[in-house]
C-alpha cells in the first residue's frame, strides 16, 4: 500500500471529497443532525414515513455525487470508490453517529450487494436510484435468534408462481419505517448446510402483512431501530436479489458479499464519531483553566490526548488499508475482520476518555458527550462481537497460510481468504496471490 498522496489515485479524490463535504458539513450537517433525531424519536412509522428531511439531505448527497461511490458509471455512479465512501460516512458522524447510518444503509450495504449479486436487468433498475440518492434502505439480516451467527436466520421464503411469500421476524432493523426496501436475508431452501439457500430479497415496509415496532434504545435513538414482523408478505420474483441463481446463493463472509459491504460502513463510522470527539477534548483542555492554568498543561491531560491520537491514527491506517485493499479487488477478509475488531474499540475507548476530560461536563443532558458515549457503546456490537473476529483473522490467516498466500514465517500478509463460499452469481472464488503483490 502506498502511503503519498499521489496513490493511490483516490487518495486524492479522497481529499478533495473531505474538503468540499467538510464545507457543506459546517453549515448543515449540525442543523440536520438535530432535525433527523427529533424526527424520528418517538413518532410512528407513519409520522416517520411523511417527514421530508431524509429526501432534503439525499439531495444534498447526490448534488455532491456521493451517493454513487459504490456504484459504476455504467449505472449511473461514480464507479468503485471505497476510500472516498468512507470518507463521506466519517464526515456524516462528526456531528452524530446516528446521521451517517441512512448513507450506509444505501451506499454500502444496498449499493454494493447489489453490484455483487444481482442480476444485470436489477442492476439498471435499482443502482442508478441508489446513485441518485432516490432510494433508502434497512438492513434486514438481524432475528431474535440470528446475529453474529447469521446461518441461523429462520425468516423463510417461497416462491408461489411469479411472487414470493415471505414469514418471519427481523430484529434491530434500523430506518425500516422510512425506508423504500427492507434488503432482508432468508432462508429458501432447507438448513441441510449452514450457509446455502440464504438469499437477498427486497421487501418494502409498507407491504400488507409487516408491522413494525420501534425499539427504544440508550443510544442512537436518531436511527430508529425496530422490530419487523413478516407475516405472508407476498413480493415480486424480481425482488430476489440474483432471481434464480439467488434463491441458491451462498451467504460469503471473509472477503466477498459481507466483508466488501461492511468495511465502509461501522469501522469509519465510529472513526469520525471518535475524531470530532477528541477534536473538542483537546480545544477544551486549553481553554479549560483550574488552579491557574489550562488543564492542557497538566501531564495527566496530555497523556489522555496524545493517547487518544496514537489510537485514532492506527484505527485509520487499519482501515484505509482495508478500503485499498477491497478496492484493488485483492482478498482482504482477515484486513476487514482487524478493522471490525480495532476501530470500535477505538471509538468506545475514545468517548469514554473525552468524558473524563469533559469531566461533569461530559456527563449532562445539555452537551454532546453524554450522548456520543451511548453511541459509541454500540459500535463493537454492530460488528460482530471481538470473539468472532479474533475467530475469523485467526480461521483465515490460516486457511490462507495453507493454501501459500500468506509466509507466516516472513508475516507477509498478502491476502485473507477463505476457500470458495463463493455466490452463484458474480462474487469470486480465492485466487493464489504472488508474494510481490502482483495479481
Amino acid at each position: 500500500m502506498h502511503f503519498e498522496r499521489s496513490a493511490p489515485p483516490s487518495s486524492r479524490d479522497a481529499e478533495l471529497l473531505t474538503n468540499s463535504w467538510t464545507s457543506l458539513n459546517r453549515t448543515a450537517s449540525a442543523s440536520y443532525a438535530a432535525r433527523w433525531s427529533a424526527s424520528l424519536r418517538g413518532k410512528c412509522p407513519g409520522s416517520l414515513r411523511r417527514n421530508g428531511t431524509r429526501k432534503i439531505t439525499f439531495a444534498e448527497l447526490a448534488a455532491l455525487g456521493v451517493m454513487g461511490l459504490t456504484v459504476p458509471e455504467k449505472y449511473g455512479g461514480a464507479s468503485r470508490d471505497i476510500l472516498g465512501t468512507m470518507v463521506v460516512i466519517e464526515e456524516l458522524s462528526r456531528r452524530s453517529l446516528a446521521v451517517a447510518v441512512p448513507y450506509i444503509m444505501a451506499a454500502s450495504y444496498a449499493g454494493m450487494n447489489l453490484v455483487e449479486c444481482a442480476t444485470e436487468d436489477q442492476k439498471r433498475e435499482l443502482l442508478a436510484r441508489v446513485a441518485s440518492g432516490s432510494l433508502m434502505f434497512a438492513y434486514g439480516w438481524t432475528e431474535p435468534n440470528a446475529g453474529a451467527d447469521l446461518a441461523s436466520v429462520t425468516t423463510r421464503a417461497k416462491r408461489v408462481q411469479d411472487k414470493v411469500r415471505i414469514n418471519g421476524t427481523k430484529r434491530f432493523c434500523s430506518g425500516a419505517a422510512i425506508a423504500d426496501y427492507i434488503y432482508a436475508l432468508v432462508r429458501t431452501g432447507p438448513k441441510d448446510v449452514r450457509y446455502k439457500n440464504l438469499s437477498l430479497i427486497l421487501v418494502p415496509p409498507t407491504a400488507v402483512g409487516i408491522t413494525i415496532t420501534p425499539i427504544e434504545s440508550l443510544g442512537m435513538k436518531g436511527a430508529a431501530t425496530t422490530d419487523v414482523t413478516v407475516v405472508d408478505v407476498e413480493v415480486p420474483f424480481t425482488n430476489v436479489i440474483g432471481a434464480e441463481a439467488g434463491l441458491e446463493q451462498w451467504l460469503v463472509d471473509g472477503d466477498g458479499l459481507w466483508a466488501r459491504c461492511g468495511e465502509a460502513g461501522g469501522r469509519r463510522h465510529g472513526s469520525g464519531h471518535s475524531r470530532r470527539r477528541a477534536e473538542d477534548a483537546w480545544s477544551y483542555a486549553l481553554e479549560r483553566v483550574q488552579f491557574g492554568k489550562a488543564i492542557s498543561n497538566y501531564q495527566s491531560i496530555q497523556h489522555k490526548l496524545a493517547e487518544m491520537k496514537t489510537q485514532l491514527h492506527a484505527a485509520r491506517l487499519v482501515l484505509y488499508h482495508a478500503a485499498w485493499l477491497a478496492n484493488q479487488h485483492q482478498r482482504c477478509g482477515v484486513e476487514t475482520s482487524m478493522a471490525k475488531l480495532f476501530a470500535p474499540e477505538v471509538a468506545k475507548s475514545v468517548a469514554l476518555e473525552c468524558q473524563t476530560i469533559f469531566g461533569a461536563y461530559g456527563y449532562v443532558k445539555n452537551f454532546d458527550s453524554e450522548r456520543d458515549v451511548r453511541g459509541a457503546l454500540l459500535l463493537p456490537i454492530i460488528e460482530r462481537s471481538w470473539a468472532v473476529q479474533r475467530n475469523n483473522i485467526f480461521k483465515w490467516s490460516k486457511l490462507a497460510a495453507w493454501h501459500g498466500a500468506i509466509d507466516f514465517e516472513t508475516e507477509r500478509h498478502d491476502a485473507g481468504w477463505i476457500p470458495a463460499r463463493r455466490t452463484a452469481r458474480s462474487c469470486r472464488a480465492p485466487h493464489r496471490s504472488n508474494h510481490d503483490g502482483s495479481r
